[in-house]
């Protein structure tokens, strides 16, 4: 249902054309993620559900996926109006 999205995003990680917003970082730091955690999972996940932001009205995506330790993370990630990738949040499932 969302393979062409999933692929750009996939794209934009293989590429480093993403961002992560300051919440991102801090979840990561948080539960002891690593930016190498955050790509595999978008390169090795699949897109659970879109969200509406309530704020903007944009599409947002969840993601779920697996690092390479095996540790099941989730994202939650938009495609911005410059072509980038943003990371808005991640956890650990």
């Amino acid at each position: 249902m969302f393979d062409e999205i999933l692929q750009r995003m996939r794209d934009l990680v293989a590429s480093v054309q993403y961002v992560m917003t300051l919440h991102a970082d801090e979840e990561m730091n948080d539960d002891n993620l690593t930016i190498y955690d955050i790509e595999q999972s978008i390169l090795t996940g699949e897109i659970l559900e879109r969200q509406k932001d309530k704020v903007t009205a944009e599409s947002k995506y969840r993601i779920r996926g697996t690092s390479e330790d095996g540790i099941k993370v989730e994202v939650i990630a938009k495609l911005s109006l410059t072509g980038k990738l943003v990371i808005i949040t991640v956890y650990r499932v």
